[in-house]
């Protein structure tokens, strides 16, 4: 039997919207809600590992927490719960001031003086800058996210004021810092001194140790929650532009360039297992919570405080796998 002229328009427009493959990795409102539950309930239960302890604020922290959200390109946003829990934001406050100072000095000023190799080393590995003096090694390690602090412009105030703001513009709200935290990370910096005075012997940092060692604890220390993180993350899904505020905040192509740092080394030593299985870039912090981005897409955020051996939420990294996986993210 031949079909009508209009028949086949119809047919062919049925099979454009629904066997794309745009479509099929666009689910509904109520599928990302309902695999966001999901992967809430399969995880809940899970107790493995332990909070950070060399951070005496951090041990602290409730281990029960568990929030979950996700930010689409088009600004909706999902939640899942203790998504109102402030925590700190640690280590993943690296990939923002990378991303500032990507914008003021420019991606080849990242390359020659900071360095974007993965270490395969623990994140305040000292080893990581003794084998390669020539750089920093990474900014989302301790040693490189030092030296990028150092890279930003201005001195003292004007420079962390200019670094607080940008976390406020990602965030679309005013951030704060958790002082108790703050305190907490200044009195057991020793460690952090240690690689700043080592790269300044090896001329890879860039102004005062005592100014930009206090501007990276603090930075480390701005209070955030999944949903914060989530809304600051969807920046990077959406290449530069802020899916809520419509505002831009960065270019393209440095977008990519950040994308590409935290595919390599977001979570560590465990970075290239974590690319294997999620296929998502990803920043973790110590202090629970792990950022995972599928450009063009959504970003993810998960806070849970306890810890695997190399520092990131065991059960933030299942329940961004989850949903990665139903959700067909994988960039690989």
């Amino acid at each position: 039997m031949k079909l009508s002229y209009y028949a086949l328009i119809v047919l062919q427009l049925f099979v454009m919207v629904f066997a794309s493959p745009s479509a099929a990795k666009s689910p509904q409102k109520a599928s990302i809600q309902a695999i966001i539950d999901q992967a809430y309930h399969k995880y809940k239960s899970d107790n493995s590992g332990k909070n950070a302890d060399y951070i005496p604020a951090l041990a602290k922290v409730d281990s029960s927490y568990f929030g979950l959200a996700l930010v689409t390109t088009d600004g909706k946003v999902y939640t899942k719960g203790d998504i109102n829990q402030a925590f700190s934001i640690q280590s993943i406050s690296k990939v923002f001031t990378l991303s500032l100072a990507m914008e003021q000095q420019g991606q080849q000023v990242i390359l020659d003086k900071v360095g974007v190799n993965a270490t395969g080393l623990p994140f305040n590995s000292v080893t990581a800058i003794e084998l390669n003096t020539a750089r920093s090694v990474n900014p989302l390690v301790n040693a490189g996210a030092i030296a990028t602090v150092s890279l930003l412009d201005g001195n003292g105030k004007t420079k962390w004021s200019t670094l607080s703001s940008w976390y406020d513009q990602f965030a679309n709200r005013k951030l704060s810092v958790l002082k108790d935290v703050y305190q907490s990370e200044s009195d057991t910096n020793g460690h952090n001194r240690a690689i700043a005075e080592l790269l300044t012997s090896y001329n890879r940092f860039y102004g005062d140790v005592d100014l930009n060692l206090d501007i990276y604890t603090r930075q480390c220390s701005v209070a955030v929650n999944a949903k914060d993180l989530a809304i600051m993350a969807s920046v990077f899904a959406n290449n530069g532009i802020h899916p809520i505020t419509n505002k831009r905040l960065m270019k393209s192509n440095n977008v990519s360039r950040v994308l590409a740092v935290m595919s390599t080394a977001g979570l560590y030593e465990n970075s290239g297992q974590w690319a294997y299985q999620v296929g998502l870039p990803a920043k973790s912090g110590v202090g629970g919570g792990i950022i995972a981005v599928a450009p063009g897409e959504f970003s993810i955020a998960v806070f849970s405080p306890r810890l695997d051996q190399a520092g990131n939420s065991i059960r933030a990294q299942k329940a961004i796998d989850y949903i990665a996986e139903q959700l067909n993210s994988n960039i690989f």
